[in-house]
């Protein structure tokens, strides 16, 4: 009799761990985060584009990392009209319903601290995207038949809210970052979450990939800027947008792109990024409206096979990213930066990219160890590598042809 109580009392702690703890598998020694979803968002307004509950994955940090926060927005791309937007909607874009249940955390979320020495105690989450605007939008579609939220802003908010009673209060340390979509989205809400967390916290920022220019392509058409600007008026989002950037520019739909934002942001700011960066190279300089007859096909998906005046064309987009961070670069010790000369796109999530034996390096630093350097203080850090194809430590990850602006 007292053994089958014992045994249910095992029963019963084992149900209550899998309840209520992070829900963490560990896989081929990959760390395997569960999916939160955010039950209350609903009363916020926060919902993902389909009206599904938006969510995230949260892994406890031990040790002397218990009371720091890292938290990583998910990128993905954007929706600027109602016809993409509900084609998202169907996709783990655009709603929980179609998302994987757990997401590796890798490179700067891993446990693992000879892979990640300076955050792997830390408290880590990763913010599930799912509403097409970098988290920013605030508005809505509906035609009677078909219904679109557009509630970024909201879902950042209700996420927040969230965890501010899961320990986020009162955090002594704060790292937020975020890849592509989701580095950008650093932009727009680094200082809020500077804002809602305790006045002695040290809090800071941190965009990998997202540091999308306001270039013309080709053709000499602003196809990134047109793009964001129907985005912005379909979503709702200009009124998210710096207040301060937006009262001091003629057009405030460029307070979307980061290297107006970045001149009102007060909080600490890291920019890693490839001077090359492929999303940008393909949507952005060549994108397949400047290129119908498929001139630039086969330099896109391979740098070797770029003819001499496709290479200068690539160096001229180096020019105008490194001249649109010049002030930045030779302003305080609180910007860092990272900005290396690999065709790739998206680094700090990846172990190859963040620190291994092979990863990127600039002057023998890898961005494991640039960021550390520059978040803890040790180290004045602003990388600037030199030009393609000099730097023989890269990696260059060069997505399919079928990855699309969206």
């Amino acid at each position: 009799m007292k053994m089958k109580m014992d045994i249910d009392r095992i029963v019963v702690c084992l149900f209550l761990l899998l309840v209520f703890a992070p829900w963490s598998i560990y896989s081929d020694e990959r760390l395997l985060v569960g999916m939160t979803i955010v039950q209350n968002a609903a009363d916020r307004g926060a919902v993902c584009l389909d009206g599904s509950l938006p969510a995230y994955h949260l892994h406890r940090g031990f040790g002397a990392g218990s009371n720091n926060w890292l938290l990583q927005f998910e990128g993905g791309g954007w929706c600027n009209d109602v016809s993409s937007c509900l084609e998202r909607a169907k996709t783990r874009r655009g709603s929980t319903h179609y998302m994987e249940k757990f997401k590796v955390f890798s490179g700067i979320l891993s446990n693992n601290a000879s892979l990640n020495p300076d955050f792997y105690n830390w408290n880590r989450v990763k913010l599930r995207y799912c509403d097409g605007a970098s988290f920013s939008g605030d508005g809505m579609f509906d035609n009677g038949t078909s219904v679109l939220h557009f509630r970024g802003q909201k879902i950042w908010e209700a996420i927040i809210y969230d965890l501010l009673p899961r320990g986020l209060s009162s955090a002594r340390m704060a790292l937020l970052s975020g890849c592509s979509a989701g580095g950008l989205a650093t932009f727009l809400h680094c200082d809020n979450l500077s804002n809602m967390l305790p006045k002695d916290a040290r809090v800071k920022c941190l965009s990998d990939a997202g540091f999308f220019l306001d270039e013309q392509d080709i053709s000499l058409n602003y196809t990134m800027r047109s793009f964001y600007n129907d985005l912005i008026a379909l979503q709702g989002v200009e009124k998210n947008l710096n207040p301060n950037c937006v009262r001091s520019i003629q057009n405030p739909k460029l307070c979307f792109f980061p290297q107006y934002a970045l001149n009102y942001i007060k909080t600490p700011y890291f920019i890693l990024n490839s001077a090359y960066d492929v999303f940008q190279f393909h949507h952005g300089l060549v994108p397949p409206s400047a290129d119908l007859r498929g001139h630039w096909y086969h330099c896109k998906f391979n740098p070797a096979a770029c003819d001499a005046t496709q290479i200068d064309v690539l160096q001229g987009f180096r020019r105008d990213m490194l001249s649109a961070l010049d002030s930045f670069q030779n302003s305080s010790s609180s910007v860092g930066m990272y900005i290396n000369s690999c065709f790739a796109h998206c680094q700090s999530e990846s172990q190859d990219t963040w620190l291994a034996v092979d990863s990127p390096r600039i002057h023998d630093k890898t961005i494991a160890e640039a960021v550390g350097d520059w978040y803890f203080d040790r180290k004045i850090t602003k990388e600037i590598d030199c030009p393609y194809p000099c730097d023989k430590t890269c990696h260059n990850i060069i997505p399919s042809p079928q990855v699309s602006l969206r």
